[in-house]
């Protein structure tokens, strides 16, 4: 099956920019002292969502090459277009995108990407804007190259990608509870398959009981083969943002203070394997680097000599699997 995905986001654009306004007056007229809402975290967003979409206009261009040459060299399969092939080629990327996004929770040079759509301290549907320029730079697009060698187009590959993605913006949101809550619904068995919004809160919280969980896009099954998924508890409210909170509004320092600090904890730290722990290691490395620096641990972690097992033990008090 051919389509363009691009038309049909470009399409969807009014679509989504409606939903922000709808919601915006919902909460405030249902929740007005939570101020889900703020001009400068939204319009930050939408400033980091218009420098990511003019970085993939490039980055594709670059891209679509390399996925030709695995597609028309190492495919294994040639698919007939139709609407079997689209719902391969949808569960294998969505399949795919489950293992890009949890490494990005537990990769630091992906998560350097990725954090910032992490970063803001508000969970609403502009959260779902919030996206890295760095995506190509992290090597977002290497996880596709398995796509084109089951044999599927590369233009097909990045019209999933993008059809995967606007998906995941109506998942962004405060305003819809979770399904089947309510007696006599008749919604709870979406959340057993699909990605919700309930499911997605878990995901942006930073409680430990939510760190690092529910990686879904589209469909959820993944989390729970996978051992990744947790439910939304009502008794324990999402707390929103990153680990090491980012005070800032500002896109670029948005986007580029995680490169930052992992530059700077590469250059403090001595011996290969500890400068490569902190472009590589889980997020949690950094996050309890930094902290003992604080405390004043300067000496021992500027020379790397951290006990392996106690880097470990810290790593799994802040971060699940």
């Amino acid at each position: 099956m051919q389509f363009d995905a691009e038309l049909l986001l470009l399409a969807m654009a009014p679509v989504f920019l409606a939903c922000i306004g709808w919601e915006a007056w919902h909460l405030r007229r249902t929740r007005p002292g939570a101020r889900l809402y703020s001009w400068r975290d939204t319009l930050c967003n939408a400033a980091l969502a218009l420098m990511q979409q003019a970085a993939d206009k490039l980055a594709w261009l670059a891209i679509i090459p390399v996925y030709a040459v695995f597609y028309d060299h190492y495919r294994v399969y040639t698919w007939r277009a139709g609407w079997l092939s689209f719902a391969e080629l949808f569960v294998a990327q969505d399949l795919l995108y489950y293992v890009f996004h949890r490494c990005s929770h537990r990769v630091r040079w992906l998560w350097a990407a990725h954090v910032v759509h992490h970063s803001s301290e508000r969970m609403n549907f502009s959260t779902a804007f919030r996206q890295s320029l760095m995506y190509p730079v992290a090597g977002m697009w290497l996880f596709w190259v398995p796509l084109a060698v089951l044999g599927f187009p590369p233009k097909q590959i990045v019209a999933i990608v993008l059809i995967n993605l606007g998906f995941q913006f109506f998942v962004h949101t405060q305003a819809i509870g979770k399904f089947g809550n309510r007696a006599g619904s008749k919604l709870g068995w979406l959340e057993y398959a699909f990605n919700t919004p309930s499911i997605h809160r878990v995901h942006h919280a930073r409680n430990d009981r939510y760190i690092d969980r529910n990686y879904a896009g589209v469909l959820v099954v993944w989390d729970r083969l996978f051992g990744s998924y947790v439910d939304e508890d009502p008794r324990e409210p999402s707390v929103y943002g990153i680990v090491e909170p980012l005070d800032t509004y500002t896109p670029l320092k948005v986007t580029f203070h995680e490169w930052a600090s992992m530059a700077r904890d590469s250059a403090s730290v001595h011996g290969a394997r500890y400068k490569l722990r902190a472009l590589f290691a889980p997020p949690a490395w950094a996050a309890d680097y930094h902290a003992r620096l604080r405390a004043g641990s300067t000496a021992t972690l500027a020379h790397a000599t951290i006990n392996e097992n106690n880097d470990i033990a810290a790593f799994s008090a802040r971060r699940r699997p």
